[in-house]
């Protein structure tokens, strides 16, 4: 709006970084075109904006023509009445002018929320669709700035540079109008000058610009050792190794630096008011001389009251002239954030529905892997030449060298990415043309990095089967070995979990997870590394949750525990992202190939503790030699 401007407004904005000019977008129709788009749908609401916008800019101009008529019909012809009715009625108008810009800032703002709704459930929609691959490769800091400032950033966009351009253009038209009709020589004389009031501004802006630019970097210094040190883990780590001081050293430094960069950018802003008030006085200086000499030496049909009215005029020009030359920047910026936008919308869905997707009417279970090839960069593959079956309420365990493309294995099944050669089969049907909401339903997946929502047992468990009873949950959470724990605790179901289930030990948060996953009831559990990293008594709690679900339905276990792989009805051991072994224990071991090599470094040093001073190993060799067969 044109009224209640500080002389400080959009001088900030006026300077363009190095990085901003070597950056700056390109603009075309079909960028401007689909800018357009998102403000098609509320074409009635901008016409109502740009009309109140009109009539407010208008308004709030009306007093300062009145300001002559005050002048030279009240004052000088000592004219109460007029003088009275001057004053009342400007008053009036201010009001109205006042009264039409809330209705204009309730629609821009009713306007700008909507389209940035729009474009947020847009992206939200979009990122939603993106492969595992998106994920992993891109910054996620990056990713929430997109759908968070940026697109807050075109909310900014539409509520303040669009309604100041139109109003400060209408300003400007209106007032250059009403000057000229009072006298065009001292309009032009105002013309001339009000660029010129620019200079300091920009010097200003710059200045300040620069400050702030480094200020938000110390600021964001700060940040990152408030971060690192008051974290958690931070603040053990900075008590175990005795950096207390360092580390508060370290944030008084930058916290000083912040301090000072502060006064400096509010010393510029000082100085340049005090430039910009000099500035500003010599404008209505020269009109006072020019009107002066043109009443008193060529006897001019002017009056003090229009004199008065020229100078009210041009103070009013200044500031929305000012904002019209860096409009530019505005511009620039603003078709940069756009850019920023439609660059991720247009990324690609690399993993979607086919046209014609099946949904069959129930799941078997049965998957097979043929002649699969993959790799997250096409020149660097991770699977070659990978073919397996996996039947129906069988399981399969995958063991091989860190890195060797076994959780890549079961990233594939569910389509987090897609294979670039042969293909992955679900009950016959190639997943790719298999519905993925289908799909993805017969899959549970139990990783090694348990993720819980900062919720509730219960609300943890819903995310499964939104409509679980009770009764459903508890067994789940029996199954899972971990109703015990739940059932101790004073909140039952609704004892809340903590960010990312902190309140919880490694071993709850991997049970709770296989809780979730059978919850969901799918046709083939996944078990990624699902004891690694665990104390003893949590790992066996795991594994007796485990072992049924083993034994009954189909299963991939990815395992450095000897007992887990055991359990699998065969072996298949991967390097290089091929599969170089398969068979069962007995067999792999008495083989002087990878597996053996493995079960010398990892398995048998990952074996239960000893039971009654047996270890697991002894437990297995006496069993097989109990057999009809030989035992290794």
């Amino acid at each position: 709006m044109a009224q209640g401007r500080g002389p400080g407004r959009g001088f900030s904005r006026a300077y363009m970084t190095d990085e901003e000019k070597a950056n700056q977008p390109k603009v075309t129709r079909a960028l401007l075109e689909r800018i357009a788009s998102y403000f098609k749908p509320y074409t009635a609401k901008l016409a109502l904006l740009l009309l109140t916008i009109a009539l407010a800019s208008f308004l709030s101009l009306f007093p300062s023509i009145l300001t002559g008529r005050i002048i030279d019909e009240g004052l000088v012809k000592r004219d109460l009445n007029a003088l009275v009715k001057y004053i009342v009625l400007s008053l009036a108008v201010m009001l109205g002018a006042n009264l039409m810009g809330v209705v204009q800032s309730y629609i821009n703002t009713w306007i700008a929320q909507h389209i940035t709704f729009d474009m947020r459930n847009q992206m939200y929609a979009h990122l939603q669709k993106m492969s595992q691959r998106f994920f992993t490769t891109n910054n996620q800091g990056d990713i929430i700035t997109r759908m968070t400032s940026d697109i807050d950033g075109v909310r900014q966009l539409i509520t303040t540079n669009l309604t100041n351009i139109l109003s400060d253009l209408i300003t400007v038209i209106i007032s250059m109008v009403a000057m000229f009709r009072k006298n065009w020589i001292l309009a032009l004389i105002g013309i001339v000058i009000v660029p010129l009031f620019t200079l300091p501004t920009r010097r200003a802006g710059k200045t300040r610009w620069k400050y702030a630019n480094e200020s938000q970097a110390c600021n964001d210094e700060i940040n990152g050792i408030l971060n690192e040190t008051l974290s958690v883990s931070g603040q053990l780590l900075s008590k175990l190794f005795g950096r207390e001081k360092y580390e508060y050293e370290r944030y008084e430094a930058a916290n000083r630096r912040m301090i000072g960069l502060n006064i400096k950018e509010g010393m510029a802003g000082r100085w340049f008011r005090v430039v910009l008030t000099t500035f500003t006085s010599i404008g209505p200086m020269l009109i006072y001389l020019v009107g002066g000499i043109l009443m008193i030496r060529h006897g001019a049909a002017l009056t003090i009251g229009d004199i008065s009215v020229l100078v009210a005029l041009l103070g009013r020009m200044y500031m929305p002239v000012n904002s019209l030359l860096n409009t530019h920047v505005d511009w620039i910026r603003s078709m940069a954030l756009f850019t920023r936008i439609f660059d991720y919308f247009d990324i690609p869905v690399e993993i979607e529905n086919a046209p014609d997707a099946v949904i069959p009417d129930s799941a078997v279970g049965n998957v097979a892997f043929e002649h699969v090839g993959f790799g997250y960069e096409k020149d660097r593959p991770v699977l070659r030449d990978v073919s397996f079956e996996l039947k129906a309420g069988h399981s399969i365990a995958i063991v091989g060298p860190s890195g060797s493309g076994k959780s890549t294995i079961i990233n594939l099944i569910p389509r987090l990415y897609d294979v670039d050669e042969g293909r992955v089969t679900f009950d016959g049907v190639d997943v790719r043309k298999l519905d993925l909401g289908f799909l993805r339903a017969q899959v549970g997946l139990v990783s090694q990095e348990t993720y819980l929502f900062n919720g509730t047992i219960r609300e943890n468990l819903l995310y499964a089967k939104p409509d679980a009873t009770e009764a459903q949950m508890e067994e789940a959470l029996k199954k899972a070995n971990i109703w015990e724990y739940v059932s101790k605790q004073p909140e039952g179901l609704d004892a809340v979990v903590g960010n990312r289930g902190l309140k919880l030990s490694g071993g709850e948060k991997q049970r709770l997870s296989i809780a979730r996953v059978l919850l969901k009831n799918p046709t083939i559990f996944i078990f990624d590394e699902a004891t690694s990293a665990l104390d003893s008594i949590s790992e066996q709690k795991i594994q007796e949750a485990i072992d049924p679900i083993i034994q009954s339905r189909t299963s991939i276990l990815i395992a450095h525990r000897l007992s887990t792989i055991l359990a699998a009805d065969e072996i298949l051991v991967i390097k290089d992202g091929r599969i170089i072994e398969r068979g069962q224990h007995r067999e792999l071991v008495n083989h002087d190939g990878v597996y053996r090599e493995l079960y010398e470094t990892q398995f048998s040093k990952a074996l239960l503790p000893e039971q009654n001073g047996v270890s697991e190993l002894e437990q297995y060799i006496w069993g097989q030699q109990a057999g009809d067969e030989p035992a290794t």
